[in-house]
């Protein structure tokens, strides 16, 4: 009698009810997983110092003290302003286009490489590249690299993503065509309390930049206050012994790891 109320006991019937919990507990860690899953997805889609796949810079590891200024999207109307102030400060930049801006100001791209700055591919719309297939992602690239080539630009043609953002497609395809992911480790932009003073910004720049620091502006649209603060940036670092190197330049000084 004993054996069988124990068998009782253990071997209780699903009732709705328990049917009910199991199902809701099941459901709520397939949630816990799905949310932490976005989470670590969100959070690689905005690294600055990992991708899944191919060569990511998001400075240079060197000694030396040299810095890359580099400018994202355009080239627009202001491409003359920009290069005379670049060529007033005595330096180099490299500018990270979009395709359909080069072909909306087909004359400015070749100004830019007349000057001895280099060109970089930053797609042709500037949409996010997350959650975007190959195909998307090899008209997006490949065009623009047609149109830096139009524009005169010979040498290797180094990518930066829109935003910084990706996840799979595109560091795969990148990898695939041998090109190099240029990120930045200095951006006053990104806060919002400095973008908007030119003083923060430079403040920001200077404490921040280091030997191998890759500093990214957007210049080409707005960013008044940016263009005011390159001037001051540039004269300090040249007065604390910083050169000013294009990417590719920059790239050269990389010691093993």
């Amino acid at each position: 009698m004993s054996e069988t109320l124990n068998n009782l006991i253990i071997f209780q019937p699903k009732t709705p009810g328990n049917v009910a919990a199991s199902m809701k507990k099941r459901l709520l860690i397939l949630l816990a997983i799905v949310l932490l899953g976005s989470i670590g997805l969100w959070k690689l889609s905005r690294s600055r110092t990992y991708q899944v796949f191919g060569e990511l810079y998001p400075r240079i590891n060197t000694t030396e003290k040299v810095v890359a200024l580099t400018f994202d999207d355009g080239p627009t109307p202001r491409t003359d302003s920009i290069l005379t102030l670049l060529r007033d400060l005595d330096i180099k930049a490299t500018f990270f286009v979009i395709g359909r801006d080069l072909v909306t100001y087909a004359t400015e791209a070749p100004k830019i490489l007349a000057a001895g700055h280099q060109l970089g591919n930053h797609t042709y719309s500037h949409e996010r590249m997350v959650l975007k297939s190959y195909s998307f992602v090899k008209e997006e690239i490949e065009k623009t690299d047609s149109l830096i080539r139009k524009a005169g630009f010979q040498a290797e043609i180094v990518f930066r993503p829109p935003y910084g953002k990706r996840l799979f497609a595109l560091p795969y395809y990148l990898k695939q065509t041998g090109r190099k992911t240029i990120m930045w480790d200095v951006e006053p932009e990104s806060f919002s309390e400095i973008a908007t003073d030119s003083a923060k910004i430079t403040k920001h720049v200077l404490a921040n930049t280091k030997p191998g620091s890759i500093i990214l502006l957007h210049i080409m649209y707005d960013g008044k206050e940016s263009i005011k603060a390159i001037p001051p940036i540039v004269r300090e670092l040249k007065s604390r012994g910083f050169t000013f190197k294009t990417v590719t330049e920059l790239l050269r000084y990389q010691l093993s790891q």
